[in-house]
Parts: structure tokens; C-alpha cells; sequence
């Protein structure tokens, strides 16, 4: 029980902070001043939020659950930076509710079962943070933080737009109710322009994708699988692109996967 009547809901992934050592590690890595906005996805019981309201000029804080959103209303109605929007972060407008052109950033602990879904939401938007910071699972931080070698698409699609550290590990009982996994706090330093050039960024990511087919198989066996084509082809492609076709995908680097789309697309 969490007081008032409130319980934690599996159904939307609430597992509420309650480290303060964690919450303050997060604030810091924000580097937060009066001129940012931030966004807080998923601010649950406030612990973020009233750290947030204090360094920052101006916090949105989305909550799904509408109990939570009444309490964080009530609990900091005498914050006038704070604006609460009750709401489904995967389905509003960036632009509606940020408002201004300065930019924002994105300070949060996302629950884990739509991290994916929300990451890329903020980081392929045409209104892009300036920085996150997330809380995730400790697998899906060390997916987007990965080196070539253990690479895997969500790895290059990040990595596209920002540079991803760990900034912490998180053990399960900095939480209420303690989840089965470990998570880690990611903070993502967005570029200003790709890591590198492609000149169709949907087109790129679909074929980076499809090449992660089979990720076990040697890259002509995946790749094949992937785009229908014969290994053969395949491994012309990847000869072209100077790419020996026995490596796998997650070992291709970024500037790799930039010569291997540019074959494809000369190919098809």
C-alpha cells in the first residue's frame, strides 16, 4: 500500500524510486538550471518531481494514472513550474505541450515494459530533447550503450542521435515494489546532426533492421534473410561495402553500417 488508498499497478509498470541517493545522482546528471523545460515521463509519487521543480525553470510531468495525477496536483499545487498533464506519453504532441523553442530535456524513470517505444519516440521526433535521462533495465541500458561487437538495432538507432553512458547501476531495492531486475540510470547526449550522414534516416534504420534478421547467422545469412535476396548477392553487397560477410551484425560500426546502406540501396 502506498497511503490514500493507492496501490502500485502492474499494469502500467509502477515501480516507484525511493533512493534518495538514486533520485539525486539522476537531478545531477540533468544539469539542470532555470532556463531548462523538462519533461518527466511517468513521475508516479513526486520523488523526482520535487527535486525537479526546484532546478528547473518549467516541468511537464506526464501521468498516465489518473489517481497519481490528482495526488501530484494536490501534493505541489503550489508550484506554478509545474504543469501535470494526464496523459499517455506514447500518444500526445511533443509541440503542444513543450511550447517553446528553446528545447527541453527529458529527465525520467520510464516504465520498463515501453521503454523501447518511448525512447524512440523522443529521440527520432522532429522536436528532439537537448539531453535524457533515464532510468531503465539494466539490460536495455546495456543494449544502448553497447560497443561494436554486442551491438543490436536498438544499439545503432540510438546511437544514430546521441551518445548514451551509463551513469549509474540501480539495485532492485531502490524501488516500491521491488522489480525481479536490476536497472541503471542512461543519460543520452544528443547531437546536433546523425553521427552519420545518410540522406534517408527511415530508409537507413529499416535496412539496419531487417539486417538483424537472424543476429546469430553470419551477416550475408542475415542479411539475405532480411532484405530476400540470395547470399550470394548479399555478399557482393558486402564485399562492396568492405564488409567481410562472416562477421555478424552486432559487430558493424556505425560508419559500417553507413557503407553497407549505401551498397544496399545502389543494389536495389
Amino acid at each position: 500500500m502506498l497511503g490514500s488508498g493507492l496501490r502500485s499497478r502492474k499494469s502500467l509498470g509502477q515501480n516507484f524510486l525511493v533512493d534518495d541517493d538514486i533520485r539525486d545522482k539522476i537531478i545531477r546528471s540533468a544539469q539542470l538550471s532555470v532556463d531548462d523545460v523538462v519533461i518527466e515521463v511517468g513521475p508516479g509519487l513526486g520523488a523526482l518531481t520535487a527535486e525537479l521543480i526546484k532546478k528547473a525553470g518549467r516541468v511537464i510531468a506526464v501521468e498516465k494514472d489518473d489517481q497519481l495525477a490528482r495526488r501530484l496536483g494536490d501534493r505541489f499545487k503550489q508550484y506554478r513550474n509545474l504543469q501535470i498533464v494526464n496523459a499517455d506519453i506514447l500518444e500526445i504532441s511533443l509541440e503542444n505541450i513543450v511550447k517553446n523553442d528553446r528545447g527541453y530535456k527529458v529527465v525520467a524513470n520510464i516504465p520498463y515494459y515501453i521503454t523501447s517505444p518511448i525512447l524512440h519516440m523522443f529521440i527520432h521526433s522532429k522536436l528532439k530533447p537537448s539531453m535524457m535521462v533515464v532510468m531503465m533495465q539494466k539490460e536495455v541500458a546495456e543494449a544502448v550503450t553497447a560497443k561494436p561487437g554486442k551491438m543490436s538495432y536498438i544499439s545503432v538507432s540510438m546511437q544514430l542521435f546521441s551518445k548514451p553512458e551509463i551513469v549509474c547501476p540501480v539495485p532492485s531495492g531502490s524501488f516500491y515494489p521491488e522489480p525481479k531486475v536490476d536497472s541503471a540510470v542512461v543519460k543520452f547526449n544528443m547531437l546536433p546532426v546523425p553521427a552519420v550522414p545518410v540522406d534517408n534516416i527511415e530508409r537507413f534504420l529499416n535496412i539496419v533492421q531487417r539486417c538483424f534478421a537472424a543476429p546469430r547467422k553470419q551477416l550475408r545469412n542475415s542479411m539475405a534473410l532480411g532484405l530476400d535476396i540470395d547470399s550470394g548477392m548479399s555478399k557482393e553487397i558486402l564485399d562492396r561495402a568492405g564488409i567481410d560477410y562472416q562477421r555478424r551484425a552486432e559487430t558493424l560500426s556505425l560508419t559500417e553500417w553507413r557503407a553497407l546502406y549505401l551498397e544496399v540501396v545502389v543494389r536495389r
